[in-house]
């Protein structure tokens, strides 16, 4: 009876703030609600079938996954690379460390507005900065400017998270291990790729799911700064697509579908990833 008491709170946290809003999210799916809560109309499945037929979906749904490539690829590649670099640090390790680490505690929020700072076309330096090279940058008007605020906004933002699990992964390999793969071969390179990178594996698995889940719905905060509020012709996000339409267009139950299909592709990705993913990782 204690062990089951113990699970209650949390049972209960799951239940009233997951499972019961996904159970309405799926029932509004398929009605057609009125915005101002007078009444529901029945539809079935018309809800779902605009949604798949609609361009603009379509179009959104190719930048998130786009999006999501990116900004996966690109802080996993950067934290590993810093990790890396931060374990072979002896001097000062703390402070490099520390400066490494203190972007993770920037709420989604604030670092889209640090990012529309540093992407304003008046007084931004990366603006400046491209301008030398020929490229004029104008973001919330030019769809491939905006995009690659959006993903060099949300990479910087998730590389710290990764750089943790990575400098503890590293510091997890056994020194013996270390100091055999240095004898049997002495490039830094090839001793990297076929002896570290491997035990990492586990590592590596966990942070490739956290940050497609992160580049799916915690970059929201991010791309509403960016974008204003005024999304238009801007790149947005399918996340924040059921936003848009739900709070915005008033479409309850078109953006519940869009809502129930996003978390249908979320948990047929989990399976796939750790099923015939996992296969692959070797844990030690």
């Amino acid at each position: 009876m204690v062990p089951y008491m113990l699970l209650l709170p949390q049972l209960a946290i799951v239940t009233i703030f997951f499972l019961w809003p996904a159970a309405e999210a799926i029932q509004s799916s398929f009605y057609l609600e009125d915005p101002f809560g007078f009444g529901s109309t029945f539809v079935g499945l018309d809800n779902f079938t605009d949604m798949l037929t609609s361009t603009d979906y379509g179009r959104v749904a190719r930048f998130t996954a786009v999006f999501t490539f990116f900004v996966t690829f690109l802080s996993l590649g950067f934290a590993l690379l810093l990790a890396v670099k931060a374990d072979k640090v002896l001097r000062g390790a703390s402070t490099y460390k520390t400066l490494l680490m203190w972007v993770y505690a920037v709420a989604p929020p604030v670092a889209g507005l640090i990012g529309v700072l540093l992407f304003d076309q008046h007084v931004g330096p990366m603006v400046d900065l491209f301008a030398m090279f020929g490229w004029k940058m104008q973001i919330g008007v030019n769809y491939f400017d905006t995009s690659f605020a959006m993903i060099v906004t949300a990479v910087w933002k998730q590389i710290p998270v990764n750089f943790i699990f990575f400098l503890s992964g590293l510091q997890g390999i056994s020194k013996s291990v270390q100091e055999a793969a240095s004898i049997d071969c002495r490039s830094g390179f090839r001793r990297f790729w076929t002896v570290t990178f491997p035990l990492l594996a586990p590592t590596g698995f966990f942070l490739l799911i956290i940050n497609i889940t992160y580049a799916f719905f915690d970059t929201f905060g991010i791309v509403d700064v960016i974008v204003k509020n005024e999304p238009g012709n801007n790149p947005v996000t399918l996340v924040y697509k059921v936003y848009l339409d739900g709070f915005r267009g008033n479409d309850l139950g078109g953006s519940s579908a869009q809502s129930v299909i996003l978390m249908a592709l979320v948990f047929i990705l989990t399976i796939i990833q750790f099923r015939l993913i996992e296969r692959r990782v070797h844990y030690t």
